[in-house]
């Protein structure tokens, strides 16, 4: 059921079978949002100054912030509706565009001016966002405008011509700003906009992929803002103005959907991976612009059902809030799944979500049946997904509705230099029923869906930059080298997960120092309140209360003893979190492998019984060393349903 104080039209079984959800929905969630903004707006509307932890940019910046966002998801709503909707929304925004471009009025602190866009600043974001707005807005807000405001908007932009952003999805806020100056006839640079455009091809790595800058950068940039971005600015170049560029990123936008959906989860809930995720209704963005941009392979029930899906999943989690707010977090407040950039006002981005809203009322993703999610209408076993340019492979279930994201590919690293870990990338799994645990004190324990060599003191190893080895079918493969304190020398970690059924197999072949421990974690899950946990010889086992269900089990080079990492406020499913986890002590240096399976799901799970009916041999592989480390190993593995996998 929606949130008691969140107050929605009626549900619409028949057109929407799945969600009840309508066109009447979405606009009601983004009255109530805009609304809400209203008592924190500066008196001259030009910032909304919200409540919550300041960024790095600080109170000025974010105010700026709480404006451009707002002001993105006013404008669809402003536009969809044909400008038919209370006056006084538009003329909040058109008075804060006057008040924010007034130097008049002060940029300090006690000030509503804008600061001015120098260099690679955060106000180079946000102007991106008030660019669409003005554009899809124009006949409303822009062509009213007084001259001499026009002028001070102009003025404002120019400090994007010739700028300095940084080098990922940052060039194309300058490409869409300036494009917007070359639509109303002001000085703009061409060399700007096509060298932007002209950089993303060299992060284009096929069927529909880009990487957010240099480096294996796959999160969920790559839908609401690689693919997003240059199809808004061939909405304001028009057909005739694009150089033929649209053509390639609708066909490029259309591969990309064709995997998409199978990152949503029965219930609405994207796989949790990746940074910014507080954005949450933004992971629909790229589906609407599919629709908008007529390049969509997605039937339209289908575009509708995944995206009121997903906002009608964090609608009933409390999303917004009682205030109408987006706080800080995934569902509540809860700042790890945040970063350092991320103001009170950052989650507006979610208004990215609600690009469907330009889509005419009487547009088929509005008007037909809705369709089932692919992790709905799978066969009765799971659906494996293989996508090797970001190295994941994607697995669901249709009997709970959970899809899982194995990774073997992401890690947001550059290429070359100093690496570094984080709980969004580094991982060997992400869901759409779990979190990682993210939290700095569980961080640095990093139990959950990690294989570490840990120190005499406890340190675990982290797995930083991922090598992607293969990616096809239901396997896929990676290395990555550890490192110990201690050691001047890395250890070479080479992973493989194969999917069966629900099942992750993990094999490990590690080469590590004498005396480590070698410990594996399974999902980690979190619950409001206390969640179960079991363990017994060579398995453990975790549920909350709901029956989400996490089981690591032994298959070979475990030792008998297993168990269970707690944490508190460490996760963004629950205050209360628990992993379980495997342990081999004692390692005798040199080459070892590891076999775990690794299971989550709704089911009940009897860890023990799964245990005794997998078989798993590891034997020397003829006639050589199998690569760095030492001698090699073939795996065979055995399931209870006589299938066989060799790794």
């Amino acid at each position: 059921m929606p949130a008691p104080h969140l107050s929605l039209p009626p549900t619409d079984r028949v057109l929407s079978p799945l969600t009840g959800w309508t066109r009447a929905h979405w606009e009601a969630l983004a009255d109530r949002q805009l609304e809400a903004l209203v008592p924190y707006a500066t008196p001259g509307f030009a910032q909304y100054r919200l409540p919550g932890r300041t960024s790095w940019s600080g109170v000025v910046s974010d105010g700026l912030e709480g404006f451009a966002r707002s002001f993105l998801l006013a404008s669809f709503r402003i536009a969809g509706a044909g400008g038919d909707v209370d006056p006084r929304l538009v003329e909040r925004y058109a008075e804060g565009l006057t008040t924010g471009t007034d130097r008049g009025r002060g940029t300090g602190r006690g000030g509503e001016a804008w600061p001015e866009l120098t260099d690679c600043s955060q106000q180079m974001v946000e102007a991106a966002s008030i660019a669409i707005g003005l554009h899809e807005t124009r006949p409303w807000i822009w062509d009213k405008l007084d001259s001499r405001v026009q002028e001070r908007i102009v003025d404002w932009f120019s400090g994007f011509v010739g700028g300095r952003t940084w080098d990922n999805n940052w060039r194309l806020f300058q490409v869409v700003s300036e494009q917007f100056l070359a639509s109303v006839g002001a000085p703009y640079s061409q060399a700007d906009i096509d060298g932007g455009l002209d950089r993303i091809e060299d992060w284009y790595v096929g069927d529909g992929w880009y990487t957010d800058g240099d480096g294996r950068n796959f999160d969920y940039y790559i839908g609401w803002a690689m693919h997003l971005y240059p199809l808004l600015w061939a909405r304001m170049t028009g057909p005739d103005g694009d150089g033929g560029r649209a053509k390639v990123y609708r066909e490029r936008l259309s591969q990309f959907l064709t995997t998409y959906p199978h990152f949503f989860g029965a219930d609405g809930a994207p796989v949790h991976q990746g940074r910014s995720l507080t954005y949450r209704f933004a992971a629909t963005a790229p589906v609407w612009m599919g629709a908008l941009a007529d390049c969509t392979p997605l039937e339209p029930g289908l575009t509708r059902r995944l995206a009121s899906g997903t906002a009608r999943h964090f609608v009933e989690r409390g999303v917004p809030d009682e205030r109408g707010l987006l706080p800080l977090g995934w569902y509540g407040t809860f700042l790890p799944t945040t970063q350092a950039y991320s103001g009170p006002a950052s989650p507006y981005w979610a208004s990215k979500g609600f690009l469907g809203l330009l889509l005419p009322s009487d547009h088929p993703v509005w008007t037909a049946r809705e369709a089932q999610l692919p992790v709905e209408k799978a066969a009765k076993s799971a659906q494996y997904t293989a996508l090797p340019a970001p190295g994941w492979l994607l697995h669901g279930t249709p009997h709970d509705g959970i899809v899982r994201l194995i990774n073997h590919g992401s890690d947001h690293n550059p290429l070359e230099g100093p690496a570094t870990d984080d709980p969004h990338y580094a991982k060997l799994a992400y869901s759409t029923a779990t979190a990682p645990e993210a939290a700095p004190h569980a961080w640095d324990r990093n139990v959950d869906n990690h294989v570490a060599l840990l120190a005499p003191d406890g340190t675990a190893s982290r797995r930083c930059r991922i090598h992607p080895l293969t990616c096809e079918g239901r396997v896929a493969s990676s290395r990555h080298h550890a490192q110990l304190p201690g050691h001047d020398a890395e250890f070479p970690i080479e992973s493989t997960t194969v999917l069966h059924g629900p099942w992750e197999i993990r094999v490990h072949r590690v080469q590590a120092p004498a005396g480590v421990t070698v410990r594996e974690g399974g999902y980690a899950v979190a619950d409001e309140t206390s969640v179960h946990a079991e363990q017994g010889p060579g398995w453990a086992l975790t549920r909350t209360e709901s029956g989400v269900t996490s089981a690591v089990v032994a298959l070979h080079g475990w030792d008998e003893e297993s168990g269970v990492a707690r944490e508190v406020e460490a996760n963004a499913y629950g205050p209360h979190s628990a992993t379980p986890f495997l342990r081999s002590t004692g390692h005798p240096g040199g080459p070892s492998v590891h076999v775990t399976l690794a299971v989550l799901t709704r089911d009940v799970v009897h860890p023990q019984a799964l245990r005794d009916s997998i078989s798993c041999e590891a034997a020397p592989l003829d006639g050589g060393t199998g690569g760095e480390g030492g001698e090699g190993k073939q795996v065979r593995i055995t399931f209870p349903d006589g299938g066989t996998v060799t790794v």
